[in-house]
């Protein structure tokens, strides 16, 4: 079958699912994950060998670099103890606990090759916890955990099953490991700033949307290959690149361009997302053949339940600890509580005696701002037992572990390396089962634990106090309108008028109508406009450094400045 005609058939099955998803509730992903293994069996279709370097090198840049330029920077921080607890501790340790009891139940697989398996069953797949979770709104907190750990545990993943490898080949050394896990994880953060800042830095210098999107779909390859040619985790630094272009795009980047990148980017995260879990299933029946050729299957079965089980109680064991150190640190922010006031009380005498001069007044007090915020949040946003019940359900495992495991090589130092195959389907089944298990419940788990969420006027309630304090704060910046000069020149009393009257519903569409007045006040009216705009975004980031209010609601007051920015932009350009 020819590439392009497989590839247009694969594409018509993942709309289908996806289609199917919204009417059955069933997750699109597991639907092309059934689809897939039942596909794979029929002689009459071809088989299909997915590389690898395929998964590693193709899809999965792309993937991570797209959620990590969506992940809240605030969020991040607040959540940072439990995410790396999650995708470093709960990734590594459970490796080599599974390597050392697999060697121990199992001699004939030794213990690099048993952490080998370990490594590449450790880390979850969100993808699908995640699109269900969107859809029966799981809570803010709860997203973002998982958006978190699965953006960096694919990295402590990789960097261990790197190790591992190491020691299947004959040249495994603890320092040299330790090392090259420091070098890795360093070198890839490093990495991953550097071609960030270029890549807005680039994008910014072209000024052309087209232009300015293709370099944004070069960054997380660029990323990934530059540091895996300097032995740093490419992983690592496509996430941190995609943190660096997310969180630097409001500040730095027109409307046009972020519209234009984020369309392409959930087009891409679409197909990625869904294709693969289709190409996953395709390859059970390849895999049990090579199996059934290399070890008896029974080992497989039995194996496969071992691992399985073990992950279960890893994953429920490492999310009770997580959750419980939250509660510590949460108890912690009680107590921090009343010294922050008494230290705000203190700032404010001394603001008001003129003590503190201003810019360093201003930083001192966002650090006020953005520690109550973080106290506020620690203490209305726990994570309780039935978030906690839900992190533990959503340990399901998907295509990385499939693609990672058949990195393993095929010759260790004393020739063929026996029970590789074995070793993959295992791999497989643990994948398939977690899935099929967890990703099929969690749906029904969710709306049973009957999470509260806001609703419609509680969210445009919060917006439009957002929207409030951004204006008012640009307003307080530049001063009221009626003092505004453009080119050294008073504006007509007529001009300031009419926008004291729209600077109240600005926000509500995406630019305003100007054709009862001239050219010359259409113009001081647009760069008046684009004025109070880039004073308002210069508000909204100061907002959202600060965290006062749940990302949802920074993403919807950051669409109503985008709408309104492309809106005069497209004014500037009509002569009417």
């Amino acid at each position: 079958m020819h590439i392009f005609l497989f590839l247009a058939i694969c594409l018509t099955v993942v709309v289908l699912a996806a289609k199917s998803s919204s009417r059955t509730g069933i997750a699109a992903p597991l639907l092309l994950l059934c689809v897939g293994i039942a596909a794979s069996f029929p002689e009459w279709i071809p088989s299909i060998a997915l590389e690898p370097e395929l998964v590693l090198a193709g899809f999965l840049p792309p993937l991570l670099f797209s959620s990590a330029t969506n992940m809240n920077v605030v969020d991040l921080r607040r959540n940072m103890g439990i995410i790396v607890w999650l995708s470093g501790v709960m990734v590594v340790v459970p490796a080599v606990v599974i390597g050392l009891i697999i060697h121990w139940v199992f001699p004939e697989i030794t213990i690099p090759l048993g952490i080998a398996l370990g490594a590449v069953v450790a880390p979850i797949d969100a993808v699908a916890a995640t699109s269900i979770g969107k859809r029966l709104g799981l809570p803010p907190r709860i997203m973002a955990v998982l958006e978190g750990e699965s953006l960096f545990n694919d990295a402590s993943a990789l960097v261990t099953l790197r190790t591992a490898l190491a020691a299947v080949a004959g040249s495994f050394s603890l320092i040299e490991a330790a090392g090259s896990f420091l070098w890795a994880t360093v070198a890839g953060i490093v990495i991953g700033l550097v071609v960030g800042q270029l890549a807005i830095a680039g994008r910014r210098w072209v000024g052309d949307p087209v232009l300015a999107t293709t370099l944004a779909l070069m960054t997380p390859w660029t990323a990934f290959f530059l540091a895996e040619e300097l032995d740093a985790s490419g992983v690592i630094a496509v996430v941190v690149a995609g943190i660096v272009c997310g969180h630097q795009a409001t500040r730095k980047l027109p409307a046009a361009d972020r519209s234009y990148s984020s369309m392409m980017w959930t087009i891409i995260s679409f197909i990625l997302e869904h294709l693969v879990f289709l190409l996953m299933g395709l390859q059970i029946a390849d895999l049990m053949e090579f199996a059934e050729r290399d070890h008896n299957l029974d080992f497989v079965w039995q194996a496969s339940l071992l691992v399985l089980g073990l992950l279960i109680a890893f994953r429920f064991g490492g999310v009770a600890v997580a959750v419980m150190g939250t509660r510590i640190a949460a108890r912690k922010t009680r107590h921090r509580q009343a010294k922050i006031d008494h230290i705000a009380e203190r700032f404010n005498e001394a603001v008001e005696q003129n003590l503190i001069e201003d810019m360093r007044a201003a930083r001192m007090r966002r650090r006020l701002d953005r520690s109550a915020a973080d106290i506020d949040f620690a203490m209305s946003t726990p994570i309780t037992r039935r978030g906690a019940l839900v992190l533990s359900w959503a340990g399901m495992r998907g295509v990385v572990t499939l693609a990672a495991a058949q990195t393993i090589s095929f010759s260790g130092p004393d020739g063929p390396l026996a029970h590789r195959s074995s070793v993959i389907l295992v791999a497989f089944y643990v994948a398939v089962a977690s899935l099929i298990l967890f990703g099929g419940t969690l749906p029904w788990l969710i709306r049973r634990l009957q999470f509260s969420s806001s609703g419609p006027d509680e969210k445009r309630h919060e917006l439009q106090n957002l929207l409030n304090s951004v204006i008012d704060e640009a307003v307080e910046d530049l001063g009221p309108l009626s003092e505004q000069k453009i080119d050294g020149e008073a504006l007509p009393v007529r001009l300031t008028a009419k926008v004291e009257r729209r600077m109240e519903i600005m926000m509500r569409g995406p630019g305003v109508r100007t054709e009862e007045f001239g050219s010359i006040e259409r113009e001081q009216l647009r760069q008046l406009q684009l004025r109070y705009l880039e004073a308002m975004q210069e508000a909204l980031n100061h907002e959202r450094a600060i965290g006062a209010y749940s990302a949802k609601t920074f993403n919807a007051a950051q669409k109503r400045l985008d709408m309104f920015e492309e809106g005069l932009g497209s004014a500037g350009n009509n002569p009417h």
